[in-house]
């Protein structure tokens, strides 16, 4: 079949595959739209002829999204020292839940850094990765440095939960995304770069933290911290975006032409614009759906060993020199992960990689139960090693998985909704298991309990692939279904849309 101008579709260019709910193919037959394609298809097709540099400049993006990483979870992850440092300081001999809530310290800093995330993708659509993680950056120092001079618990739940997470929060997320502009061949080689930079600052902020901490105090390590996130923010400079931003497409609002004219061209154009920026179209896709509340429901215990396991190593074992080890074991081989895990994914098609997630949350979860079990300090070690091996592998290969479920173009709200929903779970997980040591008396309880979700999370995930499998199945079904009726009631010399008469003979004979 030989195609005229006007028709939309040459022959032998086959349609992309797509799950329902990201952006649908071209419609081959339609009787509303013919030929004219609509706001989000177009959309979707500059999208699919954008091709990533792989390279040159996008390194040195890589190394200042390397810096954002490293700089953030590094500090969140050895927060096990200063959990410690924060409990001598607030110790209370009277106050029965000590650990609970000194625990809420570190927890609200991680769990807004995921809570944040939704208004996070909201900035970086309308403002741009730039300056979304550069303003981003210099809050969290602020947050850090004004740390330095809080005196009380409920004042650093502010300064260092609040203000450093938010920050943290809105540095982070672009640098994920930034990535996806310059990188797709390599992009899971460039996020296990990137994410493979908290591994080693975890591994060198434990040993500085420890040898700092106790000459110097809280506060002149906070100050020492802040620099870390004030050389972000003058690196996140370098995070100039390639993607075209989307387009609320108004020209057609307004009647005759004039824009803006009425009072209600004016409020349905602020209306798309609210719903451009809190674009949940990414929630019509069933994959997304399930994929996110697995991990959601994984993380629940994520962040208890980062916080509660010198502690409890000190109950258990008495050490007071050789605890810092254990988040050494847990950075670098994070970092081995990280780096192994994110070249291994660029070998797996498509959601497939989804099933490099599942085996991390399953051996995250009894890595976790393992704890209790351990009656030597290198037990414990070797139970970190494969803990930080998880920890690569879950973190490298989310944004991957974002971009297959949802495309480039909604990849950015993908991967916000989705540290939305972990930030619930992923907060509340230390405080409960500090309650559970109030009650207890030591960790055994809560390190149990807190193996259980990433164990129901990883049985959740492993369904992804087939939803995807049976979506796009049912997707392709509905589409055949859909063109052969067109063909079946064009009659009496009808004209398909894009479709000349010798054409329309040709497919209806």
């Amino acid at each position: 079949m030989h195609s005229t101008n006007s028709s939309c579709i040459t022959e032998g260019t086959p349609e992309p595959k797509r799950e329902p709910g990201v952006s649908e193919p071209l419609e081959r037959v339609s009787g509303k739209q013919g030929c004219d394609l609509g706001h989000a298809e177009k959309e979707q097709v500059h999208s699919d002829e954008f091709v990533p540099p792989e390279g040159g400049y996008g390194w040195l993006v890589a190394f200042a999204a390397t810096w954002c990483n490293g700089s953030i979870f590094g500090i969140q992850n050895s927060f096990g020292i200063l959990h410690v440092m924060l409990a001598e300081e607030h110790a209370d001999p009277d106050d029965k839940m000590s650990q609970f809530k000194v625990a809420w310290v570190g927890a609200l800093a991680m769990g807004m850094i995921f809570f944040c995330s939704p208004v996070v993708s909201m900035f970086t659509d309308h403002f741009g990765c730039r300056k979304t993680a550069v303003g981003g950056a210099f809050v969290a120092f602020l947050g850090l440095l004004s740390s330095s001079f809080a005196r009380t618990l409920g004042l650093r739940y502010f300064t260092y939960g609040v203000l450093f997470g938010c920050g943290s929060s809105f540095a982070f997320q672009p640098s994920l995304v930034i990535l996806g502009h310059y990188f797709r061949r390599r992009l899971g080689l460039a996020n296990g770069v990137v994410t493979a930079a908290s591994s080693l600052f975890t591994v060198a902020l434990s040993v500085l933290l420890k040898k700092v901490v106790g000459p110097l105090g809280l506060s002149r390590t906070f100050q020492i911290l802040s620099l870390f996130m004030l050389i972000q923010s003058l690196l996140a400079l370098s995070f100039r975006p390639l993607l075209p931003p989307a387009r609320a497409g108004m020209g057609s609002l307004a009647p005759n032409g004039d824009q803006g004219s009425t009072v209600e061209t004016r409020w349905r154009r602020g209306i798309m614009k609210v719903r451009k920026y809190f674009n949940a179209r990414v929630f019509r896709v069933a994959t997304y759906r399930v994929w996110a509340f697995g991990v959601a429901t994984a993380v629940l215990g994520y962040m208890v060993p980062y916080i509660h396991l010198i502690n409890f190593v000190r109950e258990e074992f008495g050490e007071t020199q050789k605890e810092w080890v254990l988040l050494v074991c847990i950075g670098a081989s994070s970092g081995v992960g990280r780096l192994l895990f994110g070249k291994v994914g660029d070998l797996i098609p498509g959601v497939k990689k989804v099933h490099l997630q599942v085996a991390s949350f399953m051996t995250l979860g009894l890595m976790s139960m393992m704890i209790p079990q351990c009656r030597v300090l290198e037990g414990l070690m070797v139970v970190c090693v494969f803990m930080g091996l998880c920890d690569g592998c879950f973190i490298t290969i989310m944004a991957p998985i974002a971009f297959e479920l949802v495309g480039p173009m909604q990849a950015s709200q993908a991967i916000g909704y989705l540290l939305g929903l972990m930030a619930v779970p992923m907060t509340a997980g230390p405080p409960i298991a500090g309650l559970l040591h109030d009650h207890f008396e030591n960790y055994h309880v809560a390190f149990y309990l807190a193996g259980v979700p990433p164990l129901v999370g990883g049985i959740v995930l492993f369904f992804v692939p087939l939803v995807f499998k049976r979506a796009h199945r049912n997707e392709s079904e509905r589409c055949d279904q859909s063109t052969h009726s067109m063909l079946k009631n064009c009659t009496n010399g009808d004209v398909l849309p894009g479709y000349t008469d010798g054409e329309t003979q040709q497919e209806t004979h």
